[in-house]
């Protein structure tokens, strides 16, 4: 939920929002309609969630096309990406790493000659090294443990920390997020994510669904809409020009996570102990994120896998209408 202050200040401001077709642009999306914000989205996704907003068809890659989606807008909301399992990450590495740095530096390019004077990026956990919690202060301790896609957020990072040494641009912030699940997300079993992978097989009638590992690993998962309330706060307050955790701070097993499904939609599953599981524990440090934006995810599990089921069930044919540079490189 966001302050009054903050809804007053978002009000009749042209916003741009790259990726709100996504899972958390379209809830950063919602949000701003709500505020009485103009709205302009960038995308290459043929869905058009929020009728209230204006849609551009832009390959954000495109240096031209940038400029173009950016022209007169004094808010930026750059949530574009790419998501992928890790399956996918360490097949194809370049259909992360390419893209990814190309629609970030033509876009944080196309802002900064635009005078774009607010701006929140969207970095992700991938570009912290591989721990059990992560912490802001070793945000560059060492290599990502997402490599490809991790070194390209944190070149992402570094652009505007470039831009607010030589250009003052002090308005410019940086989060990054956690695990992330809701409506919108990519529920191709191919190459989607650990919860919309679960429910796409699900869906699929997989009896047993087999899950890899013993069920012990601790994640994160934080719902979209609280990560998108956690956007704008950025957005709004700042950051200084260094990333900030956007997340709940609190673990889930793997095991916890499938038997919550099971409630919300019976289905038999088994654990495979054989299979790797990852490592043991992966959490973010949200403490920056409470005392300085107000924010902290908070949506129970349950609550957000409900949420995401219900949309998925009525919408699951919807992510073959979004970009996708996996099937285009298959």
């Amino acid at each position: 939920m966001l302050d009054s202050m903050i809804v007053d200040a978002l009000r009749g401001k042209r916003a741009l929002v790259t990726g709100g077709t996504g899972m958390v642009g379209r809830e950063v999306v919602d949000r701003l309609i709500a505020a009485d914000c103009r709205v302009r989205v960038a995308s290459l996704d043929d869905v058009r969630p929020n009728p209230a907003a204006e849609y551009v068809r832009a390959d954000l890659t495109d240096a031209r096309a940038c400029a173009e989606a950016v022209a007169g807008c004094e808010l930026v909301f750059h949530v574009a990406g790419i998501k992928g399992s890790v399956a996918v990450t360490t097949a194809r590495p370049a259909s992360f790493f390419v893209p990814l740095l190309l629609l970030n530096t033509t876009l944080l390019e196309a802002a900064r000659r635009a005078g774009v004077e607010k701006l929140v990026y969207t970095s992700s956990i991938g570009a912290y090294p591989s721990r059990e919690r992560f912490v802001e202060d070793e945000a560059w301790a060492g290599e990502p443990m997402d490599t490809f896609p991790g070194w390209a957020k944190r070149m992402g990072e570094l652009q505007i920390r470039a831009y607010r040494r030589q250009y003052g641009l002090d308005g410019w912030s940086i989060v990054r997020l956690t695990n992330v699940y809701g409506i919108g997300d990519n529920f191709d079993p191919a190459s989607a994510m650990v919860i919309p992978a679960l429910m796409a097989r699900i869906a699929a009638g997989e009896d047993p669904l087999v899950v890899w590992g013993d069920g012990s690993a601790i994640r994160e998962f934080a719902w979209a809409g609280d990560i998108a309330d956690g956007v704008i706060r950025a957005l709004h307050f700042g950051t200084d020009g260094e990333p900030i955790n956007l997340g709940t701070g609190t673990g889930v097993s793997v095991r916890e996570l499938v038997e919550t499904l099971a409630q919300i939609v019976p289905f038999r599953f088994e654990f495979d102990p054989s299979k790797p599981a990852g490592f043991p524990c992966r959490l973010m440090d949200v403490t920056r994120a409470r005392e300085r934006l107000g924010h902290v995810a908070m949506t129970p599990l349950r609550e957000g896998l409900e949420r995401t089921w219900r949309w998925f069930v009525a919408h699951q044919g919807e992510h073959l209408g979004k970009q996708d540079y996996f099937r285009e490189c298959a």
